[in-house]
């Protein structure tokens, strides 16, 4: 027996068409007649077809192919064969050699046609079976390394903020609470006080892809209780035009990367076409798409001072439809509505220099300018019925100079599931983790 040697990738078997090589994968599909037996062997990179004459009794290979079953792990050692007839790629392997390294039970607990809740209970399996599951993976990969490009290239700094908070972030509701050696501490919701805490530490501009955790009881498709945030503060902006213009073509950049290196796997395996964003993104302030929205009789009774999931539908087709753009920013949320540390314009003391961006009607990221000022950020705490003293150590930042500041928190998963055209969240993320899903 020729020995082949290191293992080969499907994808490149056509570079040693004539030579013994080893592919090493999962056992795709088996027909095993009675001269003959096909297997269809499969690795991340695609799938290649084992043919083997059998040989009767003495012969090992047909044996140990005969003992394989559906989704076993196994180790082909054979010859690659030019082949016209056979529809992967015209090339076969005939195997000289054959070790099942790991044999799958039977039957499977999930085939193509498991619904989407029980094939999270085997997200290993289900990635494993679906080539567009594994593009996913490729695709945030690409996504986060062109968001990380342009912020090392803008000079940001990448931090790893604390998840475990001794005081609960914010008014304290949505936090998962937790036993710390006889007290509390509780999951951050967010690394908003951690990141300002960087700017005032002198590091100018603060990027983190991190874990998020909400304890919030939703049941939707684009909610989940832990998630990947995408984090950016900036100091020294002359306001949140700043933060807006950085994600933006930060979302451009990435997403070009994407395009250049998935676009076409994308399209094939998910039927979506993805294309760059160009800049400047349209913005729209929540008093102009309120009073649009409520034309088209959105919101009838006039009550509703943030904008529901119908709302961001509606204002982004609207958005899309007057400019031919899919993404859009709402900026300026009432007071009301937005944390006591979002920065007030002084002449307009209603609303907060916020933003939140919207692609294809789904809210994506949120971000402001902050309140730099301690004696303006006390008061605005008050306002909100919180009390200083829990966030002392937070607004101690605030009282030795800290610079003008602004930043934005994005849901990488949210993001990946637009881009992908995905239905759920559940989707765009590995393991799930919701409500009522706490496993895998």
């Amino acid at each position: 027996m020729i020995h082949a040697t290191g293992r080969v990738l499907v994808s490149d078997l056509r570079e040693h068409v004539g030579r013994t090589v080893s592919v090493s994968g999962w056992v795709n599909t088996l027909r095993l007649l009675s001269k003959v037996q096909f297997v269809v062997v499969r690795d991340h990179t695609g799938m290649v077809q084992v043919t083997h004459q059998r040989g009767g009794d003495s012969d090992a290979v047909e044996a140990a192919l005969q003992g394989l079953t559906p989704e076993s792990a196994v180790r082909v050692t054979g010859r690659v064969a030019d082949n016209p007839i056979v529809k992967l790629h015209g090339l076969e392997i005939i195997p000289e050699t054959v070790e099942a390294l790991s044999r799958a039970e039977t039957p499977l607990p999930i085939d193509e046609h498991t619904g989407l809740e029980h094939r999270l209970d085997w997200r290993f399996l289900d990635v494993r079976r679906r080539p567009a599951a594994q593009l996913l993976f490729a695709v945030q990969t690409t996504l986060e390394q062109g968001m990380r490009e342009y912020a090392y290239g803008q000079g940001c700094t990448e931090m790893h903020t604390p998840k475990l908070m001794g005081t609960a972030s914010e008014s304290g509701a949505e936090v998962f609470e937790l036993g710390y050696f006889g007290r509390s501490a509780y999951l951050a919701q967010s690394p908003q006080f951690f990141k300002q805490m960087a700017i005032a530490a002198g590091i100018d501009k603060v990027f983190e892809i991190g874990p998020v955790f909400r304890a919030e009881p939703s049941f939707t498709s684009r909610h989940a209780t832990e998630f990947t945030g995408v984090d950016v503060e900036l100091a020294w902006i002359d306001g949140v035009e700043d933060v807006m213009a950085f994600e933006e073509r930060m979302l451009a950049h990435a997403i070009a990367r994407v395009v250049d290196a998935h676009g076409e796997a994308i399209l094939e395996l998910l039927g979506v076409e993805v294309t760059a964003p160009t800049v400047p993104f349209p913005r729209i302030t929540m008093a102009e798409a309120q009073q649009i929205l409520r034309a088209q009789g959105w919101d009838p009774q006039g009550v509703k001072e943030d904008l529901d999931p119908e709302g961001e539908r509606r204002i982004a087709a609207h958005i899309r439809e007057q400019t031919g753009h899919e993404w859009v920013f709402v900026t300026h949320y009432p007071t009301s509505i937005r944390p006591f540390y979002h920065m007030r314009p002084p002449d307009s003391p209603g609303v907060t220099l916020s933003f939140d961006l919207l692609w294809k009607g789904l809210e994506v990221t949120t971000g402001a300018q902050r309140e730099h000022r301690y004696d303006v950020l006390v008061k605005q705490a008050e306002e909100k019925g919180l009390r200083p003293e829990p966030m002392q150590d937070y607004l101690n930042c605030f009282r030795y100079g800290c610079p003008p500041h602004g930043g934005l928190g994005m849901g990488l998963g949210r993001v990946l599931m637009v881009l992908l055209g995905f239905d759920s969240i559940r989707e765009a993320t590995f393991l799930f983790r919701g409500p009522n899903r706490l496993t895998p």
